[in-house]
């Protein structure tokens, strides 16, 4: 929480310097010390009537419409009744913290949605269309048009790079701290900032459609979607509330009335049973804790689309991961690359990627990459011809026997002999995940390549971080079994279901719910939609430029971050864990001071302090929710 924020807000300077001035009346009544009349009355109806006048005019209206449930129409009896028992010191000191607790609420709030509130702000208006010297508003900029981009400028708007390159700083979307490189063919979103370079960017998206804007749509919306705790807590004041109100009035009626006993004193009981009742805390704990929570993630770089998302977060007991592109790179490269009869990997990989140079298929771009990595020369072929299916036949101009074959191994055993030793090769790079290539020349094979799918480096410490925290990690991929088991021994999971269509991924979630009530999947957000939509929660990696992701997940991760997801569940944890402490802790002192109140042990000063003190306290304590750090310290 920024404290030195908080101190810049002038009405929560007044509250502070009244509370200040009023404080030392309240200690002195209790030793019975009263200044006169003239000295208190106008300093304590100016402080009733600046800081409580919204208050009255609510609780007035909710009287009207008979609405016995607004914590207002509680706070303006409670009031009036002392104002009615020449209690001024209570009267003002009620009021003055009902209206700093009320102030700290919107000031959580408000921080909460600070980052996005400063990204809106700064965010171009205009932007300048290449050809013309002056800018346009970005409302009336068409997909399709050319803007241009200067060193230094904030982007206006989604787009591909077509002419420059640059430094791009992106942290306000992703939450990475570090630029990218920007190249022509490259996207671009609105919000980010060129660092140096100059850029012309054709735009894709129209201004109300870019991604920035989604997730601040989207922000705002989840903003205003209860959780499910504060469901539970407003159902409980509606219930509850009336229910004091009645008990006040019997703690009148009965003993004035039946009893014959004097009205002052227990109208007073009354007054203190209705102010240690206002469930003001319980209201407030959860959606200042919730606020605090999403502003955090947004910062972070998590769309995080309602409240009860976060809390469910903090409960869950297993995570579904995609393979390919979540816990892996989707980028084949190549692993391995072992030579026989004689010749060298470089002879291997350079034969290889000959015949590869002209295919735009990712598995050879992974080998042109490799060579490319090595600087190893590639050697050049001649007189090409593909067998659909099966691979390559070429004449390469660089190696004494001109004539080779590069495809699997099925495609080389009909030209060939294959050892024993090759084929336990191809079985062993097979039964680790592997895509194997074959090469060979006129007389036998040269080697064996394994080309496999990234993990990222990530993946192994988010293994680790779930499992401490008592979290069952479940790979739930489309992928064949061989990989997915290869992937998740290096991983350290256990539980691996592959070769799933969308349709059996869901199913398979659904019996991981069954098992584990509270299930999170974690997946690209694009062919995983299904799965995503039936889990608990659904996680999109990467989400930054899908629409598909933003709108199938209820956490969208702007980045390729897998470290959020361990953060989140800490995240989550923290906020159920804020939530509970709060209500058990508004509960305890309610129900404490209400059994005085009705023993008539207690007074108007102690349930004014044990109500908004609280209430002040719960709030003070969801707002830290703000600064949590966990995993990414």
């Amino acid at each position: 929480m920024n404290y030195e924020e908080l101190l810049k807000n002038n009405k929560f300077r007044w509250l502070i310097a009244t509370l200040l001035v009023v404080t030392p009346f309240e200690v002195l009544s209790f030793f019975s010390i009263h200044f006169p009349l003239w000295v208190e009355l106008p300093l304590f109806f100016a402080g009733i009537i600046v800081f409580g006048k919204k208050v009255f005019i609510s609780g007035i209206r909710s009287l009207l419409k008979l609405d016995f449930s607004n914590i207002n129409f509680l706070m303006t009896i409670a009031t009036f009744g002392a104002v009615y028992l020449q209690q001024f010191e209570e009267a003002v000191i009620i009021v003055v913290l009902f209206a700093l607790g009320d102030t700290l609420e919107e000031f959580g709030i408000e921080r909460s949605q600070t980052a996005l509130k400063e990204l809106i702000e700064k965010t171009p208006k205009s932007a300048q269309i290449k050809g013309s010297e002056e800018k346009v508003p970005i409302e009336k900029i068409e997909i399709g048009e050319v803007i241009i981009i200067k060193p230094g400028d904030q982007i206006p708007l989604d787009g591909e790079v077509i002419e420059g390159s640059s430094l791009v700083d992106e942290a306000a979307i992703t939450g990475e701290p570090l630029p990218r490189n920007k190249y022509i063919g490259d996207f671009v979103y609105a919000g980010t900032v060129n660092s140096q370079g100059y850029l012309e960017v054709k735009v894709t998206k129209k201004s109300k459609d870019t991604t920035l804007s989604k997730i601040i749509e989207l922000t705002y919306e989840s903003a205003e979607k209860k959780s499910v705790s504060q469901k539970f807590i407003e159902k409980f004041a509606k219930i509850y509330t009336p229910s004091v109100l009645f008990t006040s009035l019997l703690l009148v009626l009965i003993p004035v009335v039946f009893l014959g006993k004097p009205f002052n004193p227990w109208f007073t009981q009354a007054l203190t049973l209705l102010i240690i009742s206002c469930p003001c805390a319980l209201v407030i704990s959860t959606p200042v804790s919730i606020f605090s929570a999403i502003g955090n993630a947004t910062q972070k770089g998590a769309l995080i689309k309602g409240g009860r998302f976060i809390e469910e977060m903090g409960k869950v007991k297993a995570i579904g991961f995609d393979k390919t592109r979540t816990l892996t790179k989707g980028e084949p490269i190549v692993s391995d690359i072992v030579p026989f009869n004689g010749f060298t990997e470089e002879e291997v990989i350079a034969c290889a990627a000959g015949m590869e140079a002209f295919s735009e298929h990712p598995i050879a771009k992974s080998i042109l990459a490799k060579v490319e990595g090595e600087k190893f020369k590639i050697h050049q072929f001649a007189n090409f011809q593909a067998v659909p299916g099966k691979g390559l036949k070429g004449e390469c101009t660089v190696c004494f026997d001109k004539h080779h074959c590069l495809g699997n191994i099925k495609f080389i055993s009909e030209e060939h002999h294959v050892t024993e030793e090759v084929l336990k090769k191809v079985e062993e790079f097979e039964k680790q995940g592997k895509t194997t290539i074959v090469i060979s020349d006129n007389k036998r094979v040269k080697g064996v390549i394994g080309v496999t799918d990234q993990i990222r480096k990530e993946s192994k410490p988010l293994v680790e971080s779930l499992l401490k925290l008592g979290i069952i990690p479940v790979i739930l991929t489309g992928d064949n079994k061989s990989s997915a088991k290869f992937v998740a021994s290096k991983l350290g999971i256990e539980m691996v279901r592959a070769e799933l269509l969308p349709d059996k991924k869901v199913a398979e979630l659904s019996k991981l719910i069954q098992q584990y009530k509270h299930v999170a999947m974690v997946g690209d957000g694009i062919n995983d939609a299904p799965a995503l939509a039936a889990a608990s929660v659904g996680i999109a990696m990467g989400a930054i430029g899908s629409d598909v992701a933003i709108e199938n997940a209820d956490i969208a991760l702007m980045s390729d971050n897998l470290n959020m997801v361990p953060y989140l569940v800490g995240l989550g944890k923290k906020c159920v864990e804020k939530i509970r402490f709060n209500i058990a802790f508004a509960v305890s002192v309610k129900f404490l001071f209400l059994f005085l109140a009705i023993a008539g042990l207690s007074n108007l000063a102690l349930a004014i302090f044990a109500d908004v003190g609280v209430t002040v306290l719960v709030i003070l304590n969801s707002l830290r929710l703000y600064s949590y750090k966990g995993t990414l310290q």
